[in-house]
């Protein structure tokens, strides 16, 4: 067996169609299987949370296991070099339902949301992060509140974050409102749930997972937010400072304004059709 951290693929290993994440192009959801097509695809992206992996996917598998059809959990390990990809491969020896999915260069969390939802087969989507502060518990309350909707967003409503994580969520919380003119209550929380025609509304770029609520909304989804639990980090550490937090949310908010002012609004057409003897 090859190890993957020195850019050569574990045995077993086989290669995913071309990211659109990171080639740009556009490729069909869903990679080809053998197994039966899940209901729910489970979707955690992880870098460097070797603690976290084990005791995560026994949470999900549980949490989930009352839910009516298959469920499959996707853990893509975004190039982690603690030992994350190794107990990945573990849980996947554990329970078949785990798939593994590794980038083979560090690509960021988008990238690893993006690479899941292209290889789920579920038609109902959910996710999470890595870091066992949000609450698997909370996914069969969020999953029967799409009878009415479309996408579920948690809300984190005891926040169990430092100072900088919380004063630079209300920060940004109060730009979003200014700028987009819309307001959610916590979009920085990855515990959602969503039907998977969602993706179609949704183009690949980093930083699609602090905004997939609001895009989701534009192309014409429900969306409802839901209180959800928040358990403090006991392992691993945060992956998020005040830039790559605060001001690169800020960055990525003025990309968004551009892009909602140039989106092409849904226009009303009529086909006229001959009527022929």
């Amino acid at each position: 067996m090859t190890n993957m951290a020195n850019g050569a693929p574990h045995e077993g290993i086989r290669p995913l169609a071309s990211r659109s994440v990171l080639t740009g192009r556009r490729v069909p959801f869903g990679a080809p299987t053998q197994t039966p097509r899940p209901g729910i695809s489970v979707i955690i992206p992880m870098r460097n949370e070797r603690e976290n992996v084990l005791p995560l996917a026994k949470q999900v598998l549980q949490a989930l296991s009352g839910q009516r059809g298959e469920v499959e959990l996707i853990l893509v390990d975004d190039a982690s070099n603690d030992g994350t990809w190794d107990q990945i491969l573990a849980a996947q020896q554990a329970d078949p339902r785990v798939r593994a999915l590794r980038h083979e260069r560090q690509s960021g969390q988008s990238a690893a949301l993006w690479t899941g939802f292209e290889a789920s087969r579920g038609e109902v989507l959910a996710t999470l992060d890595g870091d066992l502060q949000n609450d698997p518990a909370d996914l069969p309350r969020m999953l029967a509140a799409l009878a009415r909707c479309d996408l579920v967003c948690g809300v984190r409503a005891v926040r169990n974050d430092n100072t900088v994580r919380r004063i630079s969520s209300f920060i940004a919380r109060r730009a979003r409102k200014a700028a987009l003119g819309v307001d959610f209550k916590d979009i920085g929380c990855n515990l959602r749930v969503l039907k998977r025609r969602v993706l179609e509304s949704l183009l690949p770029f980093d930083g699609l997972h602090r905004f997939l609520p609001v895009l989701a909304q534009d192309a014409g989804a429900v969306v409802e937010e839901m209180d959800v639990a928040h358990h403090p980090r006991t392992a691993g550490r945060s992956k998020y400072g005040v830039w790559n937090r605060l001001g690169r949310g800020v960055w990525d908010l003025s990309m968004i304004a551009w892009y909602r002012k140039r989106q092409m609004p849904s226009v009303p057409v009529v086909e006229h059709h001959v009527q022929r003897a």
